[in-house]
């Protein structure tokens, strides 16, 4: 006789016998009027693989929303923010407003901030 034999019909029969066990406990609680806890239990497995899909979605359209990109207002350089926030300048170390999808220099309060305009040098003959 062979020995492998009745080891294998043995393990097939345990894994039946695991399938069989479930399928009669979700019968059960089907017939017992406990259905609800199934169905609880499958929404709950449909929310966790849901959850981080949604989430990833949502948390990529508020950063492509609220996320600033372009020069700092001081010395030029490029620059990466969020919407209505305050940061340095990691080249020139000036603090910088982000506002409207634009940044400004960030001055404190009676400072008259003013764009100076060079003027090109000319000899006045008499």
């Amino acid at each position: 006789m062979n020995q492998n034999s009745s080891k294998g019909f043995l393990i097939a029969l345990s894994t039946i016998r695991a399938w069989l066990v479930i399928v009669a406990a979700v019968w059960l609680l089907g017939a017992i009027g406990l259905g609800w806890l199934v169905k609880s239990f499958f929404a709950l497995i449909g929310i966790i693989l849901l959850a981080p899909v949604a989430i990833f979605v949502g948390v990529r359209w508020w950063i492509q929303r609220n996320l600033v990109q372009g020069q700092c207002p001081v010395c030029a350089s490029p620059l990466a923010g969020l919407n209505k926030t305050q940061m340095r300048c990691p080249n020139c170390n000036e603090p910088i407003k982000v506002e409207h999808k634009h940044f400004s220099r960030l001055t404190p309060p009676g400072t008259i901030d003013v764009q100076a305009v060079e003027v090109g040098a000319r000899t006045l003959e008499e």
